[in-house]
């Protein structure tokens, strides 16, 4: 896991949505996501980790159900939420949770 571990303990907060491919939630939850990636850009980190592709991931954060989203900063969990949200309500939680 050296790459993800190197994104979720840089000094740049990320927000890691956890997904799989054949999940429609997380389907309509994708323009969300690219629309909060461009509110956040130069604040915090958006990434989508696929649980079928990543189960140790999966496993480690104990994911279950998805989309699973869980913000970190410097590797600690500061947020976690299940379910679909939009980009107004997932750039609140990161406001929220880190200033």
């Amino acid at each position: 896991m050296g790459k993800f571990e190197e994104i979720i303990n840089a000094e740049e907060p990320v927000l890691v949505d956890f997904y799989a491919d054949w999940c429609s939630p997380c389907k309509a939850m994708a323009p969300e996501l690219v629309k909060l990636a461009g509110k956040v850009k130069g604040k915090a980190k958006v990434i989508k980790v696929d649980v079928d592709k990543n189960p140790e991931a999966a496993v480690r954060f104990q994911i279950r159900g998805i989309p699973t989203l869980i913000l970190f900063k410097k590797g600690h969990i500061r947020w976690r939420q299940s379910g679909m949200m939009n980009a107004e309500q997932l750039e609140n939680a990161i406001v929220q949770n880190l200033l």
